[in-house]
């Protein structure tokens, strides 16, 4: 339906996919992204992941401040529905309402679970054994309007963070794109959220990518892989930050070591005795140093004994 004008507003990586399926199938007025930002050492400011495919497509990017005082410039492109993905803004009362097909929202979590910014490293950390993408209207509140369709996968225990954000977005594409035909025609459905089934995905805050080592071996399992690769879960050894990318749960329970006490050096990594048991890390960041195998770095320690009993935090 080349006839409809699309603007889509979306910013990080995950909207690329759903971004390129629209233009291939319909007509694309605009694309609405966050302002480019300053990266890196040398701070050079970098196109957002959406900016880039816009202007490989030669279509208008507009990247608003604050869409709440700049929501006529979108407007301005009259669009018959708007597609948002992760963009990263509220959008106003003066966007929601004019669209004539509305304006649709790519989720990463089934709503009514997960709704807010990071549904997907949540979907990990707090232990879900499914996730999935919803299609819903937007309203005025954060992820509430009502559910069009919604497409499930399974969390495995190989997934961290980058495989199931690769997996969902590509989820969220074909959803889409089987979805929006119905409705064009005005027959989809409408299913309100239970508000009683209502769970929150905050976005990460920096103390929550720390360690806690009271915690179990599967919750601290599950946080490393979803905050895996990119923050990192982290943890202070001889008080200098350490990331971690990957772990095995251990079936030693080590009884009688401290909690954060290094149990042992393996050779698929560095044993730490938590709240029940063993964890071995077996992809560590080291500061200072980059990302390597645990094992390197034990490759690497003149006097393991001088590891060994020692207590991370």
């Amino acid at each position: 339906m080349k006839n409809i004008n699309v603007v889509f507003m979306g910013t990080p990586d995950f909207a690329v996919p759903i971004l390129k399926g629209l233009i291939e199938n319909y007509n694309v007025v605009a694309v609405v992204s966050q302002p480019d930002k300053k990266v890196g050492r040398h701070q050079e400011i970098v196109n957002t992941p959406i900016k880039k495919v816009a202007l490989e497509n030669n279509i208008v990017c507009i990247q608003p401040e604050n869409i709440k005082d700049e929501y006529e410039e979108v407007l301005a492109f009259n669009p018959d529905i708007i597609i948002t993905c992760a963009y990263g803004q509220i959008i106003p009362k003066n966007i929601l309402d004019y669209p004539r097909f509305g304006c649709i929202n790519v989720h990463a979590s089934l709503l009514p679970k997960l709704r807010g910014g990071a549904p997907i490293h949540k979907a990990i950390i707090d232990g879900y054994f499914k996730t999935g993408i919803t299609i819903m209207y937007m309203d005025v509140k954060m992820d509430s309007g009502d559910i069009i369709s919604q497409a499930e996968t399974e969390i495995l225990d190989s997934d961290n963070l980058e495989s199931l954000h690769d997996r969902l977005s590509l989820i969220g594409r074909d959803l889409l794109l089987s979805t929006l035909p119905s409705i064009f025609e005005e027959k989809n459905m409408r299913i309100r959220q239970d508000e009683n089934a209502v769970t929150y995905a905050w976005n990460i805050k920096r103390d929550e990518e720390r360690i806690d080592f009271n915690k179990t071996r599967r919750e601290i399992f599950n946080l490393i892989r979803g905050l895996s690769p990119v923050p990192g879960a982290c943890f202070l050894f001889d008080n200098k930050e350490f990331k971690v990318y990957s772990s095995i749960i251990s079936e030693n329970v080590f009884s009688n070591k401290s909690i954060g006490e290094i149990t042992g050096l393996y050779k698929d990594g560095i044993g730490v005795k938590c709240g029940d048991g063993e964890i071995i890390f077996t992809l560590i960041k080291p500061y200072g140093k980059n990302k390597m195998t645990a094992s390197s770095y034990i490759n690497g320690i003149q006097n393991r004994n001088d590891i060994i009993g020692k207590v991370l935090k």
